[in-house]
């Protein structure tokens, strides 16, 4: 599971261990308890992906890697949302594109690849709900991290939750339009790229494609 990894996010396991470590030996309670949930959240993509047994991309486990932890590290423990006004959308649309992707690939892989099987429209259609689903659940968390244990994650309450969505809703475009574009023979801003990099990589799961 690990030695796979990228050095980026064997980068970023090693900082959330140390500063776990130091947070838990200086009696900084909250930080340790970020810390350590980061680390356990990043570990949920790659324990997934073993469960139902498929080769991600690496560039997948970076950027969810890097999301989480630049939402809820570098975001709370460092106040980088108040620092920096952009990273909240950065992180938000990026990740959106992401999901985007992978809700496309998840649909895909249900009718083994084969195109014929639903309308190209519908395959994008669902990874864009998809996508929409991961960021009104990431919206819950930060309410339910907000009331129980005092974080401030939603900032200014509605709006920050209704941009975050906004925000969301526009990367899971852009992502499922680059499913859409990979069945039509098209690739939008290089993002079928790595479409193309997970078919390669699981064969066994798009017996029936034939690009």
């Amino acid at each position: 599971m690990f030695k796979d990894q990228s050095p980026l996010v064997k980068l970023i396991w090693a900082a959330l261990a140390f500063f776990a470590a130091y947070a838990l030996i200086s009696g900084r309670w909250e930080l340790a308890f970020v810390a350590i949930v980061t680390g356990l959240l990043s570990l949920v993509p790659i324990a997934l992906a073993r469960w139902v047994q498929i080769e991600m991309p690496r560039i997948f486990i970076v950027i969810s890697t890097a999301f989480i932890g630049g939402t809820l590290f570098l975001g709370e423990a460092f106040d980088f949302y108040n620092r920096f006004w952009w990273w909240d959308i950065l992180l938000h649309g990026g990740s959106a594109m992401v999901f985007g992707l992978t809700g496309f690939v998840l649909v895909f892989m249900m009718f083994q690849g084969n195109r014929f099987a639903a309308p190209h429209i519908a395959i994008a259609f669902f990874a864009f709900c998809f996508a929409m689903t991961i960021g009104a659940m990431w919206e819950v968390f930060e309410f339910s991290m907000d009331q129980t244990i005092g974080t401030n994650m939603q900032k200014s309450g509605l709006v920050d939750t209704m941009t975050d969505l906004i925000v969301d809703a526009i990367g899971a475009f852009i992502g499922a339009s680059s499913g859409y574009g990979y069945l039509k023979g098209r690739d939008y801003g290089g993002l079928g790229g790595l479409i193309e990099d997970f078919v390669a990589r699981n064969p066994q799961l798009f017996r029936n494609w034939r690009k």
